[in-house]
């Protein structure tokens, strides 16, 4: 188990390097210019080239290892060692001003957001994109598992045939049409809910229900396909014959081995159900990374493109991990 985790967190930082190089030559190779704002006023040649000077936007080469130094916490430990974080500190409190901020692992600054840094807007939305993943893939593993369960117990009858033909529409029904329809029924219609926003928790209901069917779709046929299969099984008609209760044959036996499927799909579930919110977030109106992430991508705002990928990349190798480390507990058979 300990070698597992150690090779894996070894691997971390090669996965999210070869991340973060694709992402940057594709955000790279995007035609236009973060710096001007076609909307607006264009800022002179020179000013431009001045901005496009000092965050390294003029050479590929100089951006990819200068972002890296920050990002990575290597310039920060450099400055921190070699005295410059203290002479600056020092430098600020002789002039009266609060010491510069410096984060270990600086992001660095928005090129659409004046005045404002990648991590404080990743401090600010990330965790409501990552509430709303979470309550998702809450509420996909209770339906899907629920789903699943009535449906092996009784294949083929109607509640089988129900829960397949709800799994079906919610795999194949994209997310902002579902979003669409439940706005409109329970937050315009019946006004149950509110129809957009976040602060309570009436506001993440539509939009984690949204989030949550299509994993709860997928879950669903995992358990029922896991529950049949085990339920045919030589040690279930031993556990009956020895006269078992019907409900320990399901819930004790059952269905934790067929829970073990569905166990190693909620590792990428939940890191698609926190990152995957995009269009949700658009839907319902979600301050979220969702749009913050949109906004980037139309701007060109490659700091923000490249930090939201860095993270939403470390949270998905890291929920790989913890899943494979619950996979193994639940199943020491594992190697």
């Amino acid at each position: 188990m300990i070698a597992l985790i150690v090779r894996r967190l070894l691997q971390l930082p090669i996965i999210v390097g070869v991340i973060y190089t694709i992402t940057l030559v594709l955000a790279w190779a995007v035609p236009g210019n973060p710096l001007e704002n076609p909307e607006g006023r264009r800022p002179e040649d020179a000013v431009v080239a001045m901005m496009k000077a000092q965050y390294n936007l003029d050479s590929f080469p100089r951006f990819y290892v200068s972002y890296l130094d920050s990002a990575t916490g290597a310039k920060w430990l450099r400055e921190t060692l070699g005295g410059v974080a203290a002479h600056d500190a020092a430098k600020a409190e002789a002039s009266g001003l609060p010491p510069p901020d410096r984060p270990v692992f600086d992001l660095g600054p928005s090129l659409k957001h004046r005045d404002q840094r990648v991590n404080s807007i990743l401090a600010a939305a990330l965790p409501v994109s990552v509430t709303l993943g979470l309550m998702a893939i809450i509420l996909a593993a209770v339906i899907g598992v629920l789903a699943g369960v009535v449906g092996a117990v009784k294949p083929n009858s109607p509640a089988d045939l129900s829960t397949l033909a709800v799994a079906l529409i919610g795999i194949s029904l994209p997310s902002f049409v579902i979003g669409t329809v439940l706005l409109l029924v329970f937050g315009v219609w019946l006004r149950l809910l509110p129809p957009g926003g976040w602060g309570t928790l009436g506001h993440m209901v539509l939009p984690a229900l949204t989030l949550s069917l299509p994993f709860a779709a997928y879950i669903a046929r995992l358990t029922r396909m896991g529950m049949i299969e085990h339920l045919g099984a030589d040690y279930i008609r031993t556990a009956r014959a020895k006269g078992l209760a019907e409900r320990d044959i399901l819930l004790k036996h059952a269905l934790k081995n067929a829970f073990l499927p569905v166990l190693s799909y909620l590792g990428p579930a939940t890191a698609l159900a926190m990152t995957g919110s995009f269009v949700v977030e658009r839907v319902f109106n979600v301050p979220g990374l969702g749009q913050h992430f949109v906004n980037a991508v139309q701007n060109k705002d490659l700091f923000l493109i490249i930090g939201v990928v860095l993270v939403f990349s470390t949270m998905l190798v890291l929920l790989n991990l913890a899943v494979d480390v619950l996979y193994r507990w639940a199943d020491p058979r594992i190697d």
